[in-house]
């Protein structure tokens, strides 16, 4: 397999995490989405919407959108439950977390850490300051509750683990989320993990 991704996104992230925990081999193909290098013609002949991360699998198939990727990998595996209510639960947190938190947590992180724009866009980083909070309180509340978000670590917790960890980088003060950094610390210290990088 061939992931196409970019160092220091989340979404990326997702997927070496996964593979990481999984033990799964994967070549890695770096790409700086800000040069435009995902809009030329050749990536877009693999991923018309032009975006990482990118699977290619071992016979040229290739499957975008990071939750996709995730759900793909984990199929059968100790990541994706087998009980049809906690497999929907696991997916209803994806869902959620490409709705409700990821738009603005991981989008004010962007604007703040790659784009350098924080004054530029500081009545849009307020907006997505409340919605993001409003997200985390969510999640805080779900975690108050239980170790990890379903019955046991699966891919819902890689896919809000990834932006969760690094959302002070948009603003975002955790210190009033004491669930959210213990899950946060619970997540690190799951067989096989691997930091982010960048």
């Amino acid at each position: 397999m061939r992931l196409h991704q970019m160092t220091g996104s989340g979404n990326c992230y997702k997927v070496l995490l996964a593979l990481a925990q999984l033990r799964r081999p994967c070549e890695i193909v770096e790409l700086d989405i800000r040069t435009g290098v995902t809009r030329t013609p050749g990536f877009l002949a693999l991923n018309p919407n032009g975006r990482v991360p990118l699977l290619e699998l071992d016979d040229g198939t290739t499957l975008a959108e990071s939750n996709a990727i995730l759900f793909y990998l984990a199929e059968g595996t100790e990541l994706f439950p087998e009980d049809r209510l906690a497999r929907a639960r696991v997916l209803q947190w994806m869902f959620f977390e490409q709705y409700s938190h990821e738009p603005y947590i991981a989008t004010t992180r962007y604007w703040i850490r790659f784009l350098d724009a924080g004054d530029r866009f500081a009545e849009r980083i307020a907006e997505h300051r409340e919605k993001g909070h409003a997200a985390l309180a969510v999640l805080e509340q779900q975690l108050a509750e239980r170790d990890f978000l379903v019955d046991r670590y699966s891919i819902a917790d890689i896919a809000l683990f990834a932006y969760t960890h690094v959302a002070h980088e948009g603003g975002f003060d955790l210190a009033p989320y004491p669930a959210i950094r213990a899950w946060l610390d619970r997540v690190r210290a799951t067989p096989g993990f691997v930091p982010m990088e960048g």
